[in-house]
């Protein structure tokens, strides 16, 4: 193979991976909390054929990162809404007790009157377990602490917590995000009750990107296309002059 196709179908896999993940943006502009991700690719320098005196420099998509600026407040008024205003998390119980982590405050109450987040899973307390709210509570406040309040007085306090690296917490569905990190209780993050955390995604430059992407894309393939169609003019003439 030509080293012509080996750089350009280098960089069709990379604009591939990146069209990915822009669509995935775009899926989840309106989803709350949603942070969205970029990737980063790098020059990977390789020699196929050792006979051959220049290497190749291909495109190989490293890794992907989360973009962790403050998407916007949004109002709702809803008594279990509530977004984090700084660089926090919600603790939350995902599968096998695990503990998990989430930026999207969109929570109502079970039947049982447990606070559980749109997909169903636990909202924990700073003592690790999941809050419950009594079924007479019906005035609940929430300060800008994470503090828990009825009329009865201080029911429970939201788990959030702060990491050294956000880039370590890693998406696993649901919103919800995992890392083997040890967090702190946040000091600077803000709850905000009656409010939701938008996603961070600007859909117009997102957008605006897809469109950057695709022509990329379509131009590797031009030129993948005329690489083709020289090597078969070259073995037609070599096999008609034969």
């Amino acid at each position: 193979m030509e080293n012509t196709i080996y750089i350009g179908l280098s960089r069709q896999i990379a604009l591939r991976q990146s069209m990915n993940t822009l669509a995935n943006n775009i899926a989840n502009m309106n989803t709350p909390g949603f942070k969205g991700q970029q990737m980063m690719f790098s020059e990977y320098i390789d020699r196929p054929d050792k006979k051959v005196q220049e290497p190749l420099s291909l495109v190989m998509d490293r890794a992907q990162f989360r973009v962790t600026e403050q998407g916007p407040l949004r109002f709702t008024g809803g008594t279990y809404d509530v977004a984090l205003e700084g660089r926090g998390y919600f603790g939350i119980r995902g599968l096998g007790d695990e503990v998990m982590y989430t930026r999207a405050g969109n929570f109502t109450l079970d039947a049982d009157g447990q606070m559980v987040t749109a997909s169903g899973h636990f909202v924990l307390g700073a003592g690790g377990q999941p809050i419950n709210i009594p079924a007479e509570e019906n005035n609940i406040t929430i300060d800008k602490a994470g503090n828990i309040y009825g009329a009865g007085g201080q029911i429970d306090q939201l788990m959030v917590m702060e990491f050294d690296n956000d880039q370590d917490l890693t998406a696993t569905g649901f919103g919800l995000l995992k890392t083997d990190q040890v967090g702190q209780q946040a000091e600077s993050t803000t709850v905000i009750q009656g409010s939701l955390e938008g996603s961070n995604v600007k859909g117009v430059q997102e957008m605006t990107h897809m469109i950057d992407v695709l022509r990329s894309y379509q131009s590797v393939q031009r030129m993948l296309q005329g690489e083709h169609d020289r090597l078969r003019s070259m073995i037609r003439g070599l096999s008609e002059s034969g």
